[in-house]
């Protein structure tokens, strides 16, 4: 090959190489798809398709398994029941932002009585009570009180706000007549909440429950603190023992460090 030849030969290769970068990388780049935590593989250190790693759904595998530690129905009069449960979630940063459950009661032949369903949320890192009330049972007396969900457990990253709120001064009063609790409620952040539930259940000295309630306070300020009541319309049969005042707010996105 003749010089002339060779310089023609490396000009047309360097003008196809420049060609190439022009056109070849932005394609390749037009083409190229990062990993997401919707695009139905695992990768980026996820678990599971889609789930863990730096995803909002979480793998359950590796959560610690949660677990319904009790319920049972609780009367307020002749043939009124409450029914009430508690779920236990170890997880301080998954929750569960809505799933269906049942409430079964049943008497001592293991008959069932009264059924109740509704929707709930798991709070992470704590307890969550589950209350339904004025459950009406005519002249039957409920024996076993059965809590089950009805719906598959969608576990995400979450942050209980519920840890903000703060309960003190509990007090059981008139328990011979038509008990009462009060409570103070400190909201301990630095923005306000609306709609807070809280269900009181108190225990007898033996540390079984036998009342239940539960009560609505609409708003609370930050750092303001605000009583809670609630009240029953029947004398208590039991010695009062423990008190649990616990508050329900959904679970809010969880803000990492």
């Amino acid at each position: 090959m003749s010089w002339a030849s060779r310089r023609q030969f490396s000009y047309g290769t360097a003008i196809g190489l420049f060609f190439l970068v022009l056109f070849a990388i932005p394609f390749a780049l037009w083409l190229y798809e990062p990993a997401t935590c919707f695009d139905g593989t695992q990768n980026q250190g996820e678990t599971a398709v889609d789930k863990s790693g730096p995803c909002q759904l979480l793998d359950e595998r590796t959560l610690i398994p949660h677990a319904i530690l009790w319920s049972r129905g609780l009367e307020v009069r002749e043939g009124m029941y409450s029914a009430v449960g508690y779920v236990e979630n170890p997880n301080a940063e998954a929750g569960v932002a809505r799933v269906g459950y049942r409430f079964g009661l049943y008497d001592e032949k293991n008959v069932l009585i009264a059924e109740r369903e509704g929707f709930t949320y798991v709070m992470p890192g704590g307890l969550t009570p589950v209350f339904q009330g004025a459950i009406e049972t005519g002249n039957r007396k409920v024996i076993r009180t059965y809590l089950e969900f009805t719906g598959p457990l969608v576990w995400e990253r979450m942050h209980n706000r519920t840890k903000e709120l703060s309960i003190s001064n509990k007090s059981v009063t008139n328990v011979i007549e038509a008990p009462r609790l009060t409570a103070l409620v400190k909201n301990n952040a630095v923005i306000g909440f609306t709609d807070i539930s809280f269900v009181a259940v108190i225990f007898d000295t033996a540390g079984n429950a036998f009342a239940g309630s539960e009560t609505l306070l609409p708003r609370i300020a930050p750092g303001e603190t605000k009583e809670i009541v609630f009240t029953w319309p029947t004398p208590f049969d039991y010695t009062v023992g423990r008190v649990d005042v616990l508050p329900l707010l959904p679970p809010g996105p969880f803000i990492g460090n």
